[in-house]
């Protein structure tokens, strides 16, 4: 196992001003040391990390960090900044700044000693020896966790722990005697902490709160549910808890297991910067005997990654909690259409779309025919695509109220089917299987039931609630508007198709893979469940204008290099290749440098490649793949047309918003090498 850190990919002298800057030059160390292989493609990753959530903290500490496909090794650079560097956090700027590099598929071992470097960085002593720390080898040791044990100010820090933990003794010895038999019972919070990473955040914020406690005078244990591991809290440590406390960004796991407690439930960073203010809300609740009402719903993560607000969930604005269990389906079933979907598509470029009717290849498979074969991948893709709307409607139910909800999910979800209520079917049946479980689970019950209640009697009584509504109730009707959009989809001409296609651009182009993006490609790829001609119309839409962002920013910084920064231009060499493949993402550091000019251009530019390719009536089978399936679209040449509008007419209106923006500054100083301005003071 390679080390984590060495010499080389320490920087102390880090000249870097801004943290993409910042982000590009530990990352070129990084790529000399052969464990990034793949700059641009690292660097959009992190960029678009960064776009979620801020990783400034209080304390002069910057973390960008991400998982990448490009990382060939867990890796850790570090830099430290005389001037300070913005990364977003509310005490102003970082100097001491942490690039952590993770593979898509990163081992246990190495997270752990990433995520013990996130504990440590909330040790005062660690940071200060980091900012006096002169020779790089040191350094690198230092963050390693290998500071020498002789010197002295290492000595006097664990002979003042050790002599902390003779005089716990020497008090829990007196309790036990009875002289002070009411402090032995301190107040006792259990806490979860996650982020979307669960590399860094996870475990800083849950040093800071066991830290916080230790201060306090209070016992706070801990549940990180991050990438080293999660391991759950004893069962009689949550029983034994005066108060619970959520520090999160993500789902937290078996929520019930917190019932019945007061609830302090904050984003991740309230965790790391005000974890007192949390513990000091946590007794505040359980002296008032305020127990939280809805415990086991969801966390509205999606409206505050990284909120500091200190807002419980209960009071989360009913339409932000929807959005994230609807999201929640859309991403477990994200996976199953795009194998499915590549894979039928695939089918139909060996075979022709007469494939779909072809025998079994469990009855009929010859090992020399290209039909033999192409049928077999229509039949693999097909059963996989059997399972997209059981998944939506499994999931969206896991996401309002855990495990127990997966059942009638899924039970729900394949009723819609059987039904022929299709994607909006598969929807009310999640929705309906996590209400019904939420309301099971706040009915309270013997003791003795406990045990069998999450994997007997909530998944018994739910389904048969659920799969009664949906077969007597609401199928039928659900099937009949399914009906209604399908024959809606496939009527659609002239000015409606443009109108739709423009309406489905501007989704694609306003926030690049946030929300509205995810919310115009699900309901893309809930067409190609049951595919109609009106529904393969909206693929190709959905794809083409999604390929617009990236591939105008790339356009741009290629033919006006001097209105954008180096970085952005590196950055835009790699944006064609991210546009090409249908990652819109890649616009995203474009847009964070810039959104006023940027995302309005971009929008533009969808809107018009949506318009056009619904106009020219071209059709996609498979829901990704960008120019790569191109002899699979319906129309290719028209398609590819409205590709390049699109582009050209988002890169013109950023070149002259860009352009603008410039002129008059430009009147009174010149241009830098670089293409940065060089003002001249009057």
């Amino acid at each position: 196992m390679s080390e984590l850190i060495t010499a080389e990919l320490v920087d102390l002298d880090l000249s870097a001003t801004t943290k993409d800057a910042a982000a590009r030059s530990l990352a070129e160390r990084m790529v000399a040391a052969h464990r990034v292989t793949d700059l641009d493609g690292f660097l959009a990753d992190v960029a678009a990390r960064e776009a979620q959530m801020p990783t400034g903290l209080d304390g002069g500490i910057g973390i960008p960090h991400c998982r990448s496909e490009h990382v060939n090794a867990p890796t850790l650079a570090f830099g430290r900044s005389g001037a300070g560097i913005d990364f977003g956090a509310a005490d102003g700027p970082a100097d001491l700044i942490f690039l952590i590099a993770a593979p898509a598929g990163a081992d246990d071992d190495h997270l752990t000693i990433l995520s013990g470097l996130a504990r440590r960085l909330m040790d005062p002593e660690f940071t200060a020896a980091l900012r006096a720390g002169t020779d790089p080898r040191a350094v690198a040791a230092l963050v390693r966790g290998e500071e020498p044990p002789e010197e002295p100010e290492q000595e006097r820090v664990e002979a003042g722990k050790q002599e902390q933990v003779r005089e716990q003794a020497e008090t829990g010895t007196e309790a036990a005697g009875g002289t002070e038999a009411a402090e032995s019972v301190p107040f006792r919070i259990v806490a979860v902490t996650s982020c979307p990473t669960g590399i860094a955040h996870t475990y800083m914020a849950a040093e800071s709160l066991a830290a916080a406690g230790r201060a306090e005078g209070v016992e706070v244990t801990v549940e990180t549910q991050g990438s080293a591991g999660f391991k759950k809290l004893d069962p009689a440590v949550v029983a034994a808890a005066d108060a619970v406390i959520w520090a999160h960004d993500v789902e937290v796991r078996e929520k019930a297991r917190f019932r019945g407690k007061p609830l302090v439930d904050v984003g991740v960073k309230a965790g790391i910067n005000r974890p007192a203010e949390l513990i000091a809300e946590a007794r505040r609740k359980a002296e008032r005997g305020e127990i939280a009402t809805a415990p086991d719903s969801d966390k509205a993560s999606g409206s505050g990654a990284g909120d500091d607000s200190g807002s419980d969930a209960d009071h989360a604005h009913f339409g932000v909690r929807l959005r994230t269990y609807l999201m929640s389906g859309v991403s477990y079933m994200v996976p199953f259409v795009a194998a499915g979907g590549l894979l039928i598509a695939l089918s139909f470029a060996i075979g022709g779309y007469e494939i779909a009717s072809a025998k079994s290849v469990a009855d009929h498979f010859v090992w020399g025919e290209a039909d033999s074969w192409a049928a077999l991948l229509n039949q693999i893709g097909s059963a996989a695509f059997g399972f997209l709307v059981p998944v939506l409607a499994g999931y969206i139910a896991y996401g309002m109220a855990d495990r127990p909800a997966l059942v009638p999910g899924f039970v729900g979800g394949a009723i819609a089917l059987t039904v022929n209520a299709g994607f909006l079917g598969g929807l009310v049946a999640g929705l309906l299987a996590g209400a019904v479980v939420m309301a099971i689970q706040r009915v309270p019950v013997h003791a003795t039931l406990r045990g069998i209640m999450p994997v007997l009697v909530i998944p018994l009584i739910a389904s048969a609630v659920v799969g009664f509504l949906m077969f007597i109730v609401v199928g039928k009707p659900i099937a009949s508007l399914q009906n209604a959009l399908t024959d809606w989809l496939n009527g659609l001409s002239g000015s409606n198709a443009v109108i739709l296609g423009v309406v489905l651009g501007l989704m694609m182009c306003f926030d690049m893979g946030g929300p509205l993006n995810k919310v115009a490609y699900a309901f893309a790829v809930g067409g190609l469940a049951d595919p109609t001609p009106g529904s393969l119309k909206v693929m190709a839409a959905v794809m083409a204008a999604g390929m617009v962002p990236p591939l105008a920013m790339a356009l741009a910084t290629t033919v006006r290099k001097r209105l954008f920064t180096k970085t952005e231009r590196e950055n835009g060499r790699a944006a064609w290749v991210l546009g090409a493949s249908f990652i819109t993402e890649g616009a995203i550091p474009f847009a964070a440098a810039d959104p006023l000019r940027v995302i309005p251009s971009v929008m533009a530019g969808g809107a018009v490649t949506g318009a056009l390719s619904m106009a020219f009536g071209a059709t996609l089978r498979a829901p990704h793949g960008g120019v790569f399936v191109v002899p699979l679209i319906g129309e290719p040449f028209l398609y590819l047309l409205a590709i390049a509008a699109g582009t050209l007419v988002a890169t013109a209106l950023v070149v002259l918003l860009k352009g603008a923006r410039r002129t008059a500054p430009e009147a009174s100083g010149d241009a830098g090498a670089d293409g940065s301005r060089v003002t001249v003071a009057a």
